[in-house]
This record gives structure tokens, C-alpha cells and sequence, in this order.
């Protein structure tokens, strides 16, 4: 998330509110590493051309800022939730929080369409915690497509929660479904999980769906690529059809408008959108000399200094887990992240990487969407990512608010 004591908008940038009927296909370019939304259709997937990934950054401009409507002690919410934001520094809105909250805390639809780290998430958080002060039995539930962007939602609606007695629930794979059957029993207003692990607890009649007036869909097109569309058509069937519905997506494609048109009434569309790739973010490739080892290129690269935090990508969860091992054979401080760690342990890596504890994070494209991860130097693709989508959700990870970062791309 952009720093709300400044600005929050990137120069350059470009906010409206309008319909955006762009749905970018033209730059999902598929390799043979993974297959895209057509190649799963049986179409031939592409392959990303080099040049995609070389792109020097562009030096911080003096430009017009986005000048926003509101202060956060503007909103129409309680006084409480306004202390709370406060006291976290935020003063100016970023322009996705400027012109969503208004529209929630009116009750609308909303479509919101933003590159990542541009504050979406509390564009919702803070409406919502209006919401529910203002009605002790309201029930939210917030869809998100990784466990840890459904932690990090979380962390972020108990910081604007504050010492409010209002309460939380993360229901995700990889933890005690127990435990958290137990915590939805207790009693809590807001719901933060991923589409199977909901749709799981729906099925066995944990989760009454039909006791929940607002849902948000994050990252929706994230959740399209993972596969979730079942899932997901299988909550919004149980949900009330007298409901607010929200979605956020970084993309908005034929499946995405399907999906708006399927699940909500009459939206609002908010387009923030900076570009395809990061301004901010110097990318370039890296060539495999002939006879030198793809591994030991990468062990040179890290062992100079201004490799100080990386997040690696990797294509499987088997070659992450083996790379990030051979890495720690060679010295170096790595952990590493993937569908087959359990949560704890993918949530105890992330932690550590997040604090600097460690100097690299290995990765499947679990990481690749809505995490807030600060000072990352350099992102690098190990293995090629599938889509050009992908590409740029992976580098958005360095580069973030007014820092530069660093996108390597390894081309065998």
C-alpha cells in the first residue's frame, strides 16, 4: 500500500470512474510452463517474448498529483474507525480509498479496477467496520484467493478495528478447520477466507451463508487463474440475493464481466490503474551462459551486497522447496513458500522475510498477488512466469510506493 501520509498516487497515474470494457488480452502471453485461461480451453499457449521482460525504470517525475475529494476525516464513518486510521498515519486517501469509500458507505456495488499496492484493501476495510458498528449482527465475508493475502486482509481490519470488540475469523486450508469451526461459533462479523476452505465449511453447515448482507471478492481474476470459479459461483448461490457485492481486480477480462454481470446489481466501476508494469521497477533478463550451471549464476548474483531482500519465483512447488534448500546449503539465509507447506509454516516464512530476518524468499506464484512486503530489492524469475499477467503481479512486489526496484528475469 502507498504511504497515506503522502499522495498514494504514482506519477503518472490515472483515476476514473467509468466502464471499462478493455480487457487486456493482448498482453497474456502463456509459456509452456503453466497453462493460461485458453490453454486450459485447449488452445497452443505462446511464449513471452524476451524483450517483455527488459524495461528501464523510469526516473520519479515532478507531475501533477492526484488531488483527492476527501481527507480520511472527511468519510462519513464513526469516530472511532476515524481515530483508529489516524493514528496509523493515514491523512490523504490514495485515489482507489478517495472514490470507493463514499460508494460502499452508500451502499452500491462496486467494481474496482487497481494495480496492486494501491490501497484497495482498506478502501473496503474502513466502510465496512462503519458497517458493522452501525449494526452489531452484520456479517461480512471476504473472499481472497492465498492464504496469505487472507492473513494479511486480516492484520489490516485489526489494526482500523483497534480495541473495538468486533471480531475476525481467517478460514483457510493448511489450518484446523476445528479451530475455526469453533471461532465462527463464537461469533464474528467478519469472515476472511479462501473460496475452498469456504465452500467447505458452507457444506458442512459451519457457515450459514445466507446470514451475510456484504461480500468482497478480491483478486478476482486471481481467483479465475486458480481455478476457484466453481467455488465461488457455489458461495454467491447461498448468499442473500439482498446483498452488497464488491470485486477488485487488477484485470478485467471476458470471465471477469461475466462474472459482474452474474454476481451484482447496477455496479459502480473505479478504474486506478498505473500502467502494465511498475514505473518504478528497472527489469531486465539474464542470460545462461553456455556451460555455466542456472543455479550457480543465481548463487553469484546473491552473494553480492545489493541483493539484500529477493523474492524468487519459482514454476512448482518441488523445484521451490529444492531451490530454496540448495540455497541454504550454500550459506544463505532462505525459506520458501508453496501450496504444500502448512499454513503456520508458510505464514511463519513470510513473517521472517517481512521482518528482514532473512535474505531470500522462494517462491510459487502464491506470493505473486496483493502482498504488502516492504524494501524488497529484487525480484527474480527463476523460472519463467506462465502469463504475461503473471509477469507483471510478480514485479509488483519491488518497486513499491516511491522506491525503485529490481526485476530479473532468467532466460535459459
Amino acid at each position: 500500500m502507498f504511504n497515506n501520509k503522502h499522495q498514494g498516487q504514482r506519477p503518472g497515474a490515472s483515476s476514473s470512474i467509468r466502464r471499462n470494457d478493455n480487457h487486456g488480452r493482448g498482453k497474456r502471453i502463456a509459456t509452456h510452463k503453466r497453462p493460461s485461461q485458453g490453454a486450459r480451453r485447449g488452445f497452443a499457449p505462446a511464449t513471452i517474448h524476451a524483450s517483455k521482460f527488459i524495461k528501464k525504470a523510469e526516473p520519479l517525475r515532478e507531475e501533477a498529483p492526484y488531488m483527492p475529494v476527501h481527507q480520511f476525516k472527511d468519510f462519513a464513518v464513526r469516530d472511532e474507525i476515524k481515530n483508529n486510521v489516524i493514528r496509523k498515519g493515514y491523512i490523504t486517501p490514495t485515489p482507489i480509498q478517495d472514490q470507493t469509500i463514499p460508494l460502499v458507505l452508500e451502499g452500491h456495488d462496486v467494481v474496482g479496477i487497481a494495480n496492486t499496492g494501491t490501497g484497495k484493501t482498506a478502501a473496503f476495510l474502513i466502510p465496512l467496520l462503519h458497517k458493522i458498528l452501525n449494526n452489531p449482527k452484520e456479517k461480512i465475508l471476504v473472499v481472497a484467493p492465498t492464504r496469505e493475502l487472507a492473513d494479511q486482509i486480516n492484520a489490516e481490519f485489526i489494526t482500523f478495528r483497534g480495541a473495538l470488540r468486533i471480531y475476525s475469523v481467517v478460514c483457510v486450508g493448511g489450518a484446523s478447520i476445528g479451530n475455526q469451526i469453533s471461532n465462527i461459533k463464537r461469533g464474528s462479523n467478519l469472515i476472511v477466507g479462501t473460496p475452498g476452505r469456504l465452500k467447505d465449511l458452507t457444506e458442512r453447515g459451519a457457515l450459514k451463508l445466507g446470514d451475510f448482507r456484504t461480500i468482497v471478492l478480491d483478486e478476482a481474476d486471481r481467483m479465475l487463474d486458480m481455478g476457484f470459479v466453481k467455488d465461488m459461483r457455489a458461495i454467491m448461490a447461498r448468499m442473500s440475493p439482498e446483498r452488497q457485492t464488491l470485486l477488485f481486480s487488477a484485470t478485467i477480462t471476458s470471465e471477469i464481466d461475466g462474472l459482474i454481470k452474474e454476481f451484482q446489481k447496477d455496479p459502480i466501476r473505479i478504474s486506478v490503474k498505473n500502467g502494465e508494469t511498475s514505473q518504478n521497477v528497472d527489469q531486465d533478463i539474464v542470460k545462461i551462459p553456455q556451460g555455466q550451471a542456472k543455479f550457480e549464476v543465481l548463487h553469484r548474483l546473491l552473494c553480492t551486497t545489493e541483493f539484500s531482500k529477493v523474492l524468487i519465483f519459482g514454476r512448482t512447488k518441488y523445484g521451490v522447496e529444492k531451490l530454496s534448500k540448495a540455497l541454504v546449503q550454500k550459506g544463505l539465509k532462505s525459506e520458501s513458500i508453496h501450496g504444500n507447506k502448512t499454513q503456520n509454516n508458510r505464514q511463519r516464512a513470510l513473517t521472517l522475510f517481512k521482518e528482514s530476518r532473512i535474505q531470500i524468499l522462494v517462491a510459487t506464484d502464491v506470493a505473486a498477488r496483493g502482498l504488502d512486503i516492504p524494501n524488497v530489492s529484487h525480484v527474480i524469475n527463476y523460472d519463467a512466469p506462465a502469463t504475461y499477467e503473471d509477469y507483471v503481479h510478480r514485479i509488483g512486489r519491488t518497486g513499491r510506493g516511491d522506491k525503485t526496484g529490481k526485476a530479473l528475469t532468467f532466460i535459459d
